[in-house]
């Protein structure tokens, strides 16, 4: 199957040098679950509105984000992010816009990566929006609540762990206007900053072929890019497993692991 994959693909994509978009199927095999992959248990992840609404929502996210951080943190790059690395050394790649916010992309050597929800390794004050480590807030959290990081939960795909009890758990302020902090990444319910959005849109116009990599494109964020691309009338290749909300839309489908299809094409 993959070799008949293989084929279609270099069919395909012939000389042509393609933008790749991905999704969490990407980090799965780094071991940071996804939302929508087959055999993936319902969730129901933290809305932006639920997070600044109350003092009791900011606290149940830090505690189960502090946990989260201390096995997220220790995620590697696997075999898909380096292969990208090397399409992108090779010259065979125009740009790479990514769903995740793990930075696992650039810890693989790829450079100027578009990370479109943000990266869960920076820290954002939403009084005076500075911008701070992760690394940083993760000591201050763990010298204000001893231990908790040691609790054992359910690890979610935005590198949280689900946790039952947390009102227990001291939320650290911001250290330049003691203002709420909040991760540096796109909630459900907020919008992608206009300005990546352009950029991607301006990746997509460059293009000549675009490869979507481990994403459902349930959400409008990745799905848009796609249909940009549609609209341009440009190879659309897409490798997931599982169905797609852009299955339509696409060239060629191809239902296998990215890992896998990318070894078949020999990246």
């Amino acid at each position: 199957m993959i070799d008949l994959d293989r084929r279609a693909i270099a069919h395909v994509l012939a000389d042509r040098r393609w933008l790749v978009l991905t999704g969490a199927g990407v980090s799965t095999d780094s071991g940071i679950p996804d939302y929508r992959g087959p055999g993936s248990p319902a969730r129901t992840p933290m809305t932006y509105q639920e997070f600044v609404r109350t003092p009791e929502g900011r606290q149940r996210y830090w505690a189960r984000a502090h946990v989260g951080w201390s096995r997220m943190r220790g995620a590697e790059p696997n075999a898909t992010h380096l292969a990208l690395t090397r399409l992108q050394r090779a010259g065979r790649l125009t740009g790479l816009i990514t769903q995740n916010v793990d930075g696992l992309h650039e810890r693989a050597g790829h450079r100027e990566v578009i990370d479109l929800h943000g990266r869960i390794d920076r820290v954002i004050c939403l009084g005076c929006r500075d911008v701070t480590p992760r690394a940083d807030l993760h000591t201050r959290l763990a010298a204000l609540n001893p231990g908790y990081e040691s609790r054992i939960g359910e690890i979610a795909p935005d590198g949280d762990v689900v946790l039952g009890v947390t009102d227990d758990f001291r939320v650290a302020a911001c250290t330049t206007c003691r203002g709420d902090l909040k991760p540096d990444v796109v909630f459900f319910g907020e919008n992608v900053p206009k300005d990546r959005v352009q950029r991607s849109y301006g990746l997509v116009e460059q293009a000549e072929a675009l490869v979507v990599l481990g994403s459902s494109l349930q959400v409008m964020s990745g799905l848009r890019f796609v249909r940009a691309a549609r609209k341009r009338d440009i190879p659309i290749i897409i490798v997931n497993r599982g169905a797609t909300r852009a299955d339509d839309l696409a060239t060629l489908k191809v239902d296998a692991g990215c890992a896998e299809t990318l070894a078949a094409l020999a990246v």
